[in-house]
């Protein structure tokens, strides 16, 4: 009997799991060129902790039924570093809502919010995480060398990317990029741009008489080692890119996993 009781009682219980999602990538472009954001838009019926790490959210249900997203979007993920210029903003609620950690070397690089709506039903919750992308800085005081007009034709129309202020790396190397396992493209020499606001344009020389080209947008920079969030120039393929640029601005390896669900492209390539 007491048996029985104890299993109607935690059938009474509410379920609490957390919720887990990727925030999508921002298509609005009114966001300042070298500002990080992201819009976290949530339905709370409860008390909940958030957690953000890179593009992922984790939202722990304390009480309550589980949250929901509600359309949440960031133009770039939060570094795997403390990021420059943190700052949390308080957009949307409807009871309690703090910022109760920053993104630091203890919690991984996580910012974490508390809230807590006592309301009944769900009611919207809308935070604000903002930072400094950090942009190359220029080579000597001269700046990046004049763009001729085959330059000026590499920016994918609709990928954001300015030249203005833009800085040039370049590689001389060798390497492959393969599509589905159906045959290599062999690649020369390298061109990196990236703007002020971390957009980023890299295109290859290949052995087949055309050219190999990505754009994207820089989501960390550590110690020379960069991660792309990139794209094929058709848009069709995207992915983590890996770029290292070595102490005389000189690129010394890319490599790349691309896919769009089905076709998958892996790029290898090294100064030489």
């Amino acid at each position: 009997m007491k048996l029985r009781a104890i299993l109607f009682l935690c059938a009474a219980l509410p379920a609490l799991a957390d919720t887990r999602f990727q925030v999508r990538r921002m298509t609005r472009d009114d966001v300042p060129a070298g500002k990080g954001q992201c819009d976290i838009r949530l339905q709370v019926d409860g008390q909940v902790e958030v957690t953000v790490r890179g593009d992922l959210v984790v939202v722990k249900t304390l009480s309550g039924r589980d949250a929901t997203d509600d359309g949440s979007e960031c133009n770039a993920s939060l570094p795997e570093k403390e990021p420059a210029g943190f700052h949390f903003q308080d957009v949307e609620h409807r009871g309690e809502m703090r910022l109760t950690a920053e993104p630091a070397r203890r919690n991984d690089f996580a910012a974490m919010v508390a809230i807590r709506d006592s309301a009944g039903g769900y009611g919207r919750y809308h935070f604000r995480l903002s930072w400094t992308i950090p942009v190359a800085s220029s080579r000597g005081s001269g700046g990046p060398p004049p763009r001729s007009d085959a330059d000026l034709s590499r920016a994918p129309a609709g990928s954001g990317f300015s030249w203005n202020n833009s800085v040039s790396y370049k590689g001389s190397g060798r390497g492959l990029a393969t599509v589905n396992d159906s045959g290599d493209m062999r690649l020369g020499d390298v061109n990196v741009e990236i703007d002020r606001g971390g957009k980023l344009v890299a295109w290859f020389k290949s052995d087949h008489g055309r050219t190999l080209q990505f754009s994207g947008q820089v989501m960390a920079n550590e110690n020379g080692r960069w991660k792309v969030d990139a794209m094929s120039e058709d848009r069709r393929l995207r992915g983590s890119m890996w770029i290292t640029i070595d102490d005389r601005q000189r690129v010394g390896s890319v490599s790349l996993e691309a896919t769009d669900g089905r076709d998958r492209m892996r790029l290898s390539w090294d100064r030489r």
